[in-house]
């Protein structure tokens, strides 16, 4: 198939071309283990089909299937980009990823990306542009048009096929919270859910033993709303489909989302940073000011704390008492008495040199029917900017944000805009009740953690935490906390509204396998000061921002054993996920060769107390026996 000079003149290219594509493509990552093979599915000799993707994974010596035909495509309103055929193929090239974070599984980043563009034709010959960005961990691509004045985009065709039988761990789409379990299937229909077949990020597969598949996306951008997948055509065929009905486009460009697609074996996937390697660098041009850190959180346990000052204060002495540099002032504090209010608050923090974090109600959602407030006071920019003036003149750090209602284009906007305004006003941000993180925390590093997790305060909500939470637990580290910090509250030693079954020890592990930049410690004051003094000293001395994570074993559901680095120090944090007794295993000397010992703190007879050996020989293998639902966590120096 060969083009004449006029008409590859006429075709819009986003990078500089060289060649036309007669064949299929390959594109290959930087150590050889991962191919993208592109191409054309046609029917018979029509000159014109649906531009499909295979990724394969090196296994040993043989390569393996991870995706079979990948659909890609668009459509707009005035552009079809359903049927096409070979434009033409952009030149092969090697990006080095060079990046830092303030929080974060790793805080530095580098790689090298192969990355390669390659235009399709439609039969107006208009063109649709796929740049392919291919690393050792994973595959990002995304759509690039040139459009018109008015012109929206309607639809993202891309199609993962996903055979029935795959073993998966996806939650149903719930957009206002992302608060879901993670069941593990093997059909792409949910009986339970006859009608609604919408499906949130991230999805993880097992395409086979050991080989695994992740699909996520990153790097919203203003006016672009998120996407889910939707396989209500066929129980094999996951859509991406956006939350808004159309997307409205500007200038004569448009660019998608990254989606983002990781191949390889779990570690793989838990060290992945792919998500923020192609989201738009840090726009910030200061950053001194971002501190993270642990928090006392007064919400779970009393649901109503902070209308009351007294207790605001009980708080803000556990935060002293524990060496916390922050306490989080939350929800109903409008309506603080009791003694104060929250400019006495935050005055007496101030003093005892405790930052302040505050909460707000998006006011995009729940507003009535009880829900609390204060409202309405971040979405219009006039008084955004009077109260972010208001909170940094009074000394608050920092701003938790609310209830929004969704994936659309205008929750994306809100949550850019505070991020932005925030950052003006040196205040760190925390979304709850919010979207998945796409990669804002490496563009708006102010943005310290996110929720959109099942997580501990649902002890307050219902009782189904209490049997779920260690399978759960032992599924999030290779689901929702791949993608960025996770906003569980994790940590609870005494009972909410409805008890909880994992050990403490379970419990001590999940700050360590949870990340998250601002790690909320939910329980009551009385709690931490009953601990023992080495589990006390492991809460006010542990990291909330990681140099370096791996997995050391693990599966979902069933357990889980993670290794993060802070300078000299390993805290290795293991759960049992069963509700049987489980031996799990680590070698300290895989972290640190030249240990002699280290800190081991298990499972105490009765599951609600610590058995604890500061000079545990770190010369051989460990092996902790868990109890049911129990755990383990391990301080390696060295």
């Amino acid at each position: 198939m060969l083009f004449s000079k006029k008409k590859l003149g006429l075709l819009f290219l986003f990078s500089g071309c060289l060649s036309v594509a007669f064949a299929d493509v390959k594109i290959t990552s930087p150590n050889g283990q991962l191919e993208v093979n592109v191409s054309i599915d046609k029917k018979g000799s029509q000159e014109y089909g649906t531009p499909v993707f295979t990724l394969r994974k090196q296994v040993k010596e043989n390569y393996q299937n991870v995706l079979v035909n990948a659909q890609m495509g668009l459509t707009t309103s005035q552009q079809d980009f359903s049927s096409l055929k070979w434009g033409e193929v952009g030149k092969s090239k090697k990006n080095k990823i060079d990046y830092t974070l303030l929080e974060g599984k790793q805080t530095h980043s580098t790689k090298i990306e192969t990355e390669q563009t390659i235009n399709f034709v439609n039969a107006n010959q208009q063109v649709l542009s796929v740049v392919f960005k291919l690393a050792n961990d994973g595959l990002a691509f995304r759509y690039q048009i040139k459009t018109s004045q008015d012109e929206k985009i309607l639809k993202d065709l891309t199609i993962y096929p996903i055979t029935e039988g795959t073993k998966r761990w996806i939650q149903k789409y719930i957009p206002d919270s992302y608060e879901a379990f993670y069941p593990l299937t093997t059909a792409g229909y949910d009986t339970n859910r006859p009608n609604n077949r919408l499906w949130a990020y991230p999805a993880l597969m097992e395409i086979s033993n050991g080989l695994y598949l992740f699909l996520t996306e990153s790097n919203i951008t203003y006016n672009h709303c998120a996407s889910r997948l939707n396989n209500q055509t066929k129980p094999d065929a996951y859509q991406v489909e956006f939350a808004d009905p159309s997307q409205s486009t500007e200038g004569d460009k448009w660019k998608s989302s990254w989606r983002v697609v990781l191949a390889g074996n779990l570690a793989t996937l838990v060290q992945s940073t792919r998500v923020t390697d192609v989201a738009d660098p840090n726009v910030l041009k200061k950053t001194d000011w971002i501190h993270p850190g642990s928090v006392s959180w007064i919400y779970w346990a009393y649901n109503h704390g902070s209308r009351d000052f007294k207790r605001v204060k009980e708080y803000i002495d556990l935060a002293i008492y524990m060496h916390w540099p922050y306490s989080l002032i939350d929800a109903e504090w409008d309506e603080m008495g009791n003694g104060g209010n929250v400019e006495d608050a935050v005055a007496y923090a101030n003093s005892k040199k405790i930052g302040v974090m505050v909460w707000y109600n998006s006011s995009m959602n729940w507003v009535s029917n009880g829900a609390p407030g204060p409202f309405y006071r971040l979405n219009d920019p006039d008084k955004r900017e009077k109260e972010f003036s208001w909170l940094e003149k009074i000394g608050v750090k920092g701003i938790k944000v609310d209830f929004f209602k969704g994936d659309d284009a205008q929750d994306m906007n809100l949550c850019i805009d505070i991020l932005k305004s925030a950052a003006r006003h040196h205040l760190m941000v925390v979304f709850h009740g919010a979207t998945l993180p796409r990669g804002w925390q490496r563009t708006y590093p102010n943005l310290m953690t996110t929720e959109a997790v099942y997580g501990a305060e649902w002890y307050n909500n219902n009782g189904k935490m209490t049997h779920a939470a260690a399978s759960h637990n032992a599924t999030l580290p290779f689901t929702r906390n791949i993608v960025g910090s996770m906003d569980y509250t994790p940590g609870t030693f005494t009972d909410s509204q409805y008890p909880h079954i994992t050990t403490h020890a379970h419990e001590l592990a999940l700050p360590i396998l949870f990340e998250s930049a601002l790690l909320h410690n939910p329980d009551r004051p009385s709690a931490y000061e009953a601990m023992p003094a080495q589990v006390k000293k492991l809460f006010t001395t542990l990291p909330t921002v990681w140099d370096e994570t791996r997995l050391l074993s693990g599966y979902p559901g069933t357990s889980v054993v993670i290794a993060r680095r802070k300078d000299n120090t390993w805290y290795v944090g293991g759960i049992n996920g069963t509700d049987q007794k489980l031996t799990l295993t680590f070698n300290p000397k895989q972290l640190a060769p030249n240990a002699k010992t280290f800190t081991l703190f298990t499972d105490g007879p009765d599951g609600r107390s610590f058995a604890i050996d500061a000079a545990k020989n770190a010369q051989q293998t460990i092996k902790i026996d868990c109890l049911p639902r129990g755990g383990f966590v391990a301080v390696v120096r060295r």
